[in-house]
């Protein structure tokens, strides 16, 4: 008795240690965690519009498109070129959809592949040339399906001199700026984690570079820029891993 008295008080002491060390170890800054989790996010277009004035509603993505996944695969090509035309809201729409939209009846599931479904990608908008939208950087709210300003302003030719000087980047009607907050995926599978962000980054990228194709739009991925300096100019905590110019391309 005494023996299975003293093995239970060990026992809830070991969960008890466990509890304390995962509280430890998964524990996020506030700053961090107020970018990561998100978890004041509006379930409904009435309570997006009363937490987050500053938003727009973005149209409705089609599931169907005038190309097939084959064909578009066959025609993509990195796009550096770009005419001064603008970019419609409703073709923003699409573009962001295929690289983070929700895709699963939970509400959760998304267009693009996530390690451990932790989702720690974000994307930002530093729109000029868009029809239908005010320039300005706006942050894409994938529950929602809609964007919230960050910075009013055209800021590509800023975005431009922090990405060395890479012209299309202030040429392209837009840039979609991924973002990452590594936290979300490195705790659950530690210093791993930041390898299953970098495959995520991949896969969105090559959404966005499909989805561009059956739009008639163009696209290219950047991916030499100032850290430091495109999380100043977009106001972000999140870490930038490349920026995808995109806009009408040049015949």
């Amino acid at each position: 008795m005494r023996r299975s008295k003293a093995h239970s008080a060990r026992r809830v002491l070991s969960v008890a240690s466990f509890v304390v060390a995962l509280i430890l170890l998964t524990g996020t800054p506030a700053k961090v965690r107020e970018i990561a989790r998100f978890e004041d996010t509006p379930r409904s277009e009435a309570e997006l519009k009363a937490k987050h004035p500053d938003v727009v509603a973005l149209p409705d993505p089609g599931k169907t498109g005038p190309l097939s996944v084959e064909e578009a695969i066959s025609r993509r090509r990195s796009v550096r070129g770009f005419r001064d035309a603008p970019v419609l809201l409703g073709e923003l729409s699409q573009l962001l959809w295929a690289a983070q939209g929700i895709t699963g009846d939970d509400g959760v599931r998304r267009a693009a592949p996530s390690a451990g479904a932790k989702y720690p990608l974000e994307l930002f908008v530093v729109a000029g040339g868009v029809d239908g939208l005010s320039p300005g950087v706006y942050h894409y709210l994938p529950v929602t399906h809609s964007l919230k300003i960050v910075r009013r302003g055209d800021l590509r030719s800023g975005l431009c001199d922090e990405a060395l000087s890479q012209e299309w980047v202030e040429e392209a009607a837009l840039d979609i700026v991924i973002a990452a907050v590594y936290e979300r995926t490195k705790e659950k599978y530690g210093e791993r984690g930041v390898r299953y962000v970098h495959m995520e980054v991949g896969a969105v990228a090559e959404n966005v570079y499909l989805q561009a194709e059956t739009l008639g739009l163009g696209t290219t991925f950047v991916g030499a820029f100032s850290d430091e300096g495109v999380k100043k100019l977009l106001r972000i905590d999140a870490e930038p891993l490349g920026i995808m110019p995109v806009g009408v391309p040049q015949l």
